[in-house]
């Protein structure tokens, strides 16, 4: 049941990331920060071993979401050089900020986030971008992927609700946004990752498959049925107008903010 209960999490989740430009990671957030405790993960650590595992599922899922999109010619990849390098110091230092901060507290920054990147994609203004202008590029994109990093690292996410919206509101289509923000989880899940599994203190999770606070087969079952769902997501993308496709991401960002009141 535990097996199965993560290939349908990584079902959503691979959904999600072909819909929304986002691995799952705030879905599988909150639904690990439940089922962790309840395999033997002390609650204190619960928050950051779903954390750390949402973010090693991430990696499979947003490179599954992008593949997907560049074969549709909707990922912005001179956009996607300019962040990476920003995107992985900051999922490091994020992870490693996390790690120190209780988990109470933790869960109240993921649901803090949830509602503000709603409200801004709801109210916040767009340019129109003509289209075969040039992608949008520059040290100023390396230096915003350490911001979106940082943050995707503490709230367990592939960084597609910031990076979104903001190339958006440089102009850019929101569904190429959503390409581009596909490629650029890859590299977020990568230096967010390793940061909870090397910088965990000695023996934070005890579980058998734990490598910091990374639960392999958490993560393992989540990546193998996200990777397989994330091209029906982007199939969906596709079909839907810009204007909705903000709408449909408002409305799950809102929703799962709403659940950690619950837990």
């Amino acid at each position: 049941m535990e097996y199965l209960a993560y290939l349908a999490l990584g079902a959503i989740a691979g959904t999600l990331a072909g819909l929304l430009g986002i691995g799952g990671g705030l879905v599988l957030v909150a639904a690990l920060a439940w089922m962790l405790p309840l395999l033997g993960v002390p609650t204190e650590a619960a928050m950051h071993a779903a954390l750390a595992s949402s973010m090693a599922s991430i990696i499979l899922t947003a490179a599954s979401s992008a593949r997907a999109h560049h074969l549709r010619g909707s990922v912005l990849w001179p956009t996607v050089a300019w962040m990476v390098p920003g995107v992985l110091v900051g999922g490091w230092l994020g992870s490693r900020f996390a790690i120190g901060l209780d988990g109470d507290v933790l869960r109240w920054c993921v649901a803090g986030y949830c509602f503000v990147a709603a409200a801004q994609l709801l109210f916040g203004r767009e340019r129109v971008r003509a289209d075969g202008a040039p992608a949008p590029r520059g040290p100023g994109y390396t230096a915003a992927g350490v911001g979106i990093g940082a943050v995707s690292a503490v709230v367990g996410i592939g960084g597609g609700s910031m990076t979104v919206p903001l190339l958006v509101w440089r102009g850019v289509a929101p569904v190429r946004a959503v390409g581009t923000s596909s490629a650029c989880g890859i590299f977020i899940g990568i230096g967010s990752a390793l940061g909870y599994a090397l910088q965990a203190p000695p023996g934070a999770l005890s579980l058998p498959g734990a490598v910091g606070y990374v639960y392999l087969p958490a993560a393992g079952g989540v990546a193998v049925a996200s990777v397989l769902a994330a091209p029906y997501g982007t199939r969906l993308a596709h079909r839907l107008s810009g204007r909705a496709l903000k709408r449909v991401f408002a409305a799950f960002l809102i929703a799962v903010g709403c659940s950690f009141f619950f837990q």
